[in-house]
């Protein structure tokens, strides 16, 4: 069975100057790899990921995706568009559950913590579990990021 055939998909919340991207295995239930990238190099890391039987992309319809959905489409990618609203909030609580509060977090009440990082990632792994109605896991925190973009002549 190739990993297209066991579920292997690409989830994308897509933006102007960032974007978050997953690689999940859907057969396992798991992300294997996460990113937040510019969308240069978000459209670089699909086109590898399409190398490794990438099977599908779920896109999210929030900010600037019809520009994703024209590339996607010249590039012959699978694709399933989502809704994303409410997405942010519900992406905030998902994190809180993949990685729970530790420390003076602890005491904050779930309504006020705020994640330490960007978490566009979770936003993308968040729009295949609703595809789907599934929950994935993640093995490791690591997320690839090319976020902020290098400063030109820096």
């Amino acid at each position: 069975m190739t990993r297209a055939a066991a579920g292997l998909v690409a989830g994308l919340d897509p933006g102007r100057s960032k974007c978050g991207l997953v690689l999940a295995d859907l057969a396992g239930s798991q992300i294997l790899q996460a990113a937040i990238l510019t969308p240069q190099a978000c459209l670089a890391q699909l086109q590898a990921w399409r190398q490794e039987s990438l099977g599908r992309i779920v896109l999210g319809n929030g900010t600037g995706s019809q520009d994703w959905r024209s590339r996607l489409d010249k590039q012959r990618l699978s694709l399933v568009v989502v809704d994303e609203s409410g997405s942010t909030l519900a992406a905030r609580e998902r994190y809180w559950q993949l990685w729970p509060p530790r420390g003076w977090r602890l005491l904050l009440p779930a309504g006020l913590r705020l994640p330490p990082r960007d978490i566009d990632d979770v936003v993308a792994q968040l729009l295949i579990e609703r595809q789907y109605g599934l929950q994935l896991r993640r093995n490791n925190q690591e997320v690839l990021r090319q976020w902020p973009p290098p400063v030109a002549g820096g």
